[in-house]
């Protein structure tokens, strides 16, 4: 048996990071959301008895996040030889929670191959141990977070809306962002009430993020702004037309490495997983 999981990224609607602790973490408020732009998973049985994991990404490290959920998951269950391919589609250091939504569906295929061996405390803990956008990749949709990611709330589906998401050419490491944004005086932001777009990161954002975010406003968003840590944006429009026409512009004016027309996801949907072969 084959099975595709597709793993989402997601955007941050609202993130507010919180100072430094006393054990050099910062806490976070954020409001994650599932967008149409997936990875792709295909896991099977290994043919050869040995696991290996390839991907049509040249720039994939040795060692990953999905080495680590091997690596983490095989201490508690048994885990059979399989093979593992992944398609990259989510761009790199670009907030986009690639790495973490590749971590969570091997976890997720893991779990439906092998008839759901690890409880759901556990899965959780695996994940946070990854990283810590990986938890939300468990829940899906949309939810809110707190802690250092680890504490969600899963929150009710919104009706779909349309994004464009574009990437600078220029990428972000996240421990630079925050230790960039650990030199700015800011405030320590309350969940909003409503839905308002807010970003912390944007006080350290590369030009080319806040130019495309700009951009995205004057070609009819009603909203722009950095998701995560960056260096990808998304502008939220009122249609699909809406959205690939904006695409279209950006990518004839050749200011952005990466452009797409994407939509949200409601929570079922996030988390399919596909049998494709026997």
């Amino acid at each position: 048996m084959t099975l595709r999981v597709l793993c989402p990224a997601k955007i941050n609607t609202f993130l507010a990071v919180g100072p430094k602790d006393s054990i050099g973490y910062h806490p976070i408020r954020t409001i994650f959301q599932a967008v149409s732009l997936f990875d792709e998973l295909l896991l099977a049985p290994s043919t050869d008895g040995t696991t290996r994991i390839e991907s049509d990404w040249s720039e994939l490290p040795e060692s990953n996040t999905m080495t680590k959920v091997l690596s983490l998951v095989r201490e508690y269950v048994n885990v059979p030889p399989l093979h593992i391919h992944l398609t990259k589609r989510i761009p790199s250091e670009s907030g986009l929670g690639g790495g973490s939504s590749d971590a969570a569906g091997l976890l997720r295929g893991i779990q439906e191959l092998l008839g759901n061996p690890i409880g759901d405390s556990l899965l959780k803990d695996i994940a946070f141990a990854v990283g810590a956008d990986v938890p939300f990749f468990l829940v899906g949709g949309r939810a809110q977070a707190e802690g250092y990611g680890e504490i969600l709330t899963p929150l009710p589906d919104k009706p779909t809306t349309w994004i464009v998401i574009a990437r600078p050419f220029e990428g972000c490491s996240t421990k630079e962002a925050y230790e960039q944004l650990d030199a700015k005086v800011r405030p320590w932001r309350e969940f909003p009430e409503g839905d308002e777009l807010y970003n912390d990161f944007e006080r350290v954002a590369p030009c080319g993020s806040l130019d495309l975010s700009e951009r995205l406003q004057v070609l009819g968003a009603s909203g722009a702004m950095m998701t995560g840590s960056g260096s990808a944006v998304f502008g939220e429009v009122e249609s699909s037309e809406a959205a690939f026409g904006a695409c279209e512009k950006l990518k004839a004016e050749g200011s952005a490495s990466f452009v797409m027309a994407a939509r949200t996801l409601g929570r079922e949907e996030s988390l399919a997983l596909e049998t494709v072969g026997k």
